[in-house]
C-alpha cells in the first residue's frame, strides 16, 4: 500500500508525517534539521522509501489576504530543487494557521516550551497532510 507524506518546510526545519495505510489519518514521523540541501532530500529520501511514499503535500505558507508571501516563495524555491531529485507529484496545502493551531494544541495539552518547539513542525505536517486528505476525500480523489 502507498502512503501520503506531509511536509511543513521552514528555514531551520523540515516537519515530516506520513498517512496511515488506508490513508485515513496522518502521524508525525520526524523533524529534520536542515544543513544543506542536499541532507535536507536524502533525509526526505530516507522516509520516503521506508514509508513507500508516491505523493507529498507541503504546506504553502500563504498570507492572510491568500497571496503568497516570502516565506511562501522560499517554500516553493525549495520544492523546485527537490522536484529534480525526487520523482514524485507534489501538491500544495494552504498552511496558513497550521503552526498557531498546533501551538494551541499543545499549549492546551500543557506541553512545556521546550517540547513544544521539539514537535511543532511535525504537527504542523500533521495538521497539513489531515487537512489534505480530507479536502480530497470530499473531492472524491
Amino acid at each position: 500500500m502507498d502512503r501520503i507524506m506531509g511536509l511543513d518546510v521552514g528555514d531551520r526545519t523540515i516537519g515530516v508525517a506520513v498517512s496511515d495505510l488506508l490513508m485515513i489519518t496522518a502521524q508525525g514521523v520526524t523533524t529534520i534539521k536542515r544543513t544543506n540541501l542536499k541532507n535536507d532530500i536524502n533525509e526526505l529520501k530516507k522516509i520516503i522509501e521506508e514509508y513507500k511514499v508516491t505523493i507529498i503535500v507541503s504546506g504553502l505558507p500563504k498570507m492572510l489576504d491568500g497571496t503568497v508571501g516570502i516565506q511562501g516563495e522560499k517554500v516553493l524555491q525549495f520544492l523546485e530543487k527537490m522536484k529534480k531529485h525526487i520523482d514524485l507529484p507534489v501538491e500544495l496545502e494552504d498552511e496558513r494557521f497550521t503552526t498557531s493551531i498546533s501551538e494551541r494544541m499543545l499549549i492546551d495539552a500543557d506541553v512545556k516550551r521546550k517540547k513544544r518547539k521539539e514537535v511543532i513542525d511535525k504537527l504542523a505536517a500533521v495538521q497539513i497532510l489531515t487537512t489534505y486528505m480530507q479536502r480530497t476525500k470530499l473531492k472524491g480523489n
